[in-house]
């Protein structure tokens, strides 16, 4: 519908009439030439309603004006617009012992990397709202996917993500470091890392107990998984024995990290208990489900101006620069 951003402009019209009507009344100058009658010059003055044309056309002129100073635009539907939520990195952990086959997917055996990839990418459809990105780490930390609201983007990176491209051994503190980097500047209450691992640091620069005192500072809340089976039947020429297939897993550092950073620790031994976590986890941290509504404005304020003008300009052309009626004043 159309409205006026100013509507007070109104006001204004009835100015030219308020100063006609007050301005100082002149007495006549005694007239400059005599004539015994005034037919020649009747020819030359509008007779009738044209001698009220151009009057009216100032008028219409003027009311144009007003109208294009009183601002007039049209306002659409409202619309919604992406949700600003939290700023949520995901850190997945893609080295060499992930391919290790002691969990179950869909009833099938699997590795750790094929049901993280099921989970996480259900936990990330989920978060619409949420500027999400995706970090693999393995020997090196990579940023896979930078922050963003194209979900399908980041789960379809994750899921093309093999095992070992970034290098067979787990470089956690880096992992987190880059997340504190790439967070950095974000806003403060909105800072979220959760970290995946399966696995202790035995690669990269840092220290993950210094990177997260580093995440600590910039109001980076990390919430850490550990993730693989504590037992496993294997059959050999000996016969069957349980192994502990997460020996190597570094629970004490990952409950460092979140304990430092305000957030939680968790530890899943199969594809159940890592969904039930990210389920928690999307509890603890829900996405902004109220989109922000917009009304698209346009304004329409040139269309009355450009009618002005072309009218003042008509004006100009037909009557000269005397826009009022020409009078002669005689004396018999």
């Amino acid at each position: 519908m159309i409205e006026f951003a100013w509507p007070w402009a109104a006001l204004l019209w009835p100015l030219p009439f308020l100063a006609r009507r007050l301005r100082p009344v002149r007495l006549l100058a005694p007239a400059a030439l005599a004539v015994p009658t005034v037919e020649p010059f009747e020819t030359d003055a509008p007779r009738g309603r044209r001698a009220y044309l151009p009057l009216l056309l100032l008028w219409v002129a003027w009311s144009l004006a007003i109208a294009a100073t009183a601002r007039p635009q049209w306002t659409g539907e409202a619309v919604d617009l992406p949700a600003t939520g939290r700023d949520l990195l995901l850190a997945v952990d893609i080295s060499g012992s992930m391919s290790m086959e002691d969990v179950t997917l869909e009833g099938m055996p699997a590795d750790r990397l094929a049901a993280v990839k099921a989970v996480i990418d259900e936990f990330i459809e989920r978060r619409d709202g949420d500027r999400v990105g995706l970090i693999l780490f393995g020997t090196h930390a990579y940023l896979q996917a930078p922050l963003t609201f194209d979900l399908a983007t980041v789960r379809r990176f994750l899921v093309e993500a093999p095992v070992g491209i970034a290098g067979g051994r787990t470089a956690i503190g880096d992992a987190v470091a880059l997340a504190v980097k790439r967070l950095h500047g974000r806003p403060s209450d909105s800072r979220l890392l959760v970290l995946l691992s399966d696995g202790s640091n035995n690669a990269g620069n840092i220290d993950p107990r210094e990177a997260a005192a580093m995440a600590a500072l910039e109001g980076v809340r990390i919430h850490t998984v550990g993730f693989g089976s504590e037992a496993m039947e294997i059959s050999g020429a000996l016969g069957v024995r349980v192994v502990n297939p997460s020996l190597g897993l570094d629970e004490p550092t990952l409950g460092e990290i979140a304990r430092v950073t305000g957030g939680q620790y968790f530890r899943a031994r199969d594809t159940a208990g890592l969904a039930r976590i990210y389920d928690v986890i999307d509890a603890l941290e829900p996405a902004q489900q109220d989109p922000e509504r917009l009304r698209p404005i346009r304004t329409l304020y040139h269309w009355p101006l450009s009618l002005a003008c072309a009218l003042l300009l008509g004006l100009c052309v037909a009557y000269g620069p005397g826009i009022a009626p020409r009078t002669a004043t005689v004396s018999a």
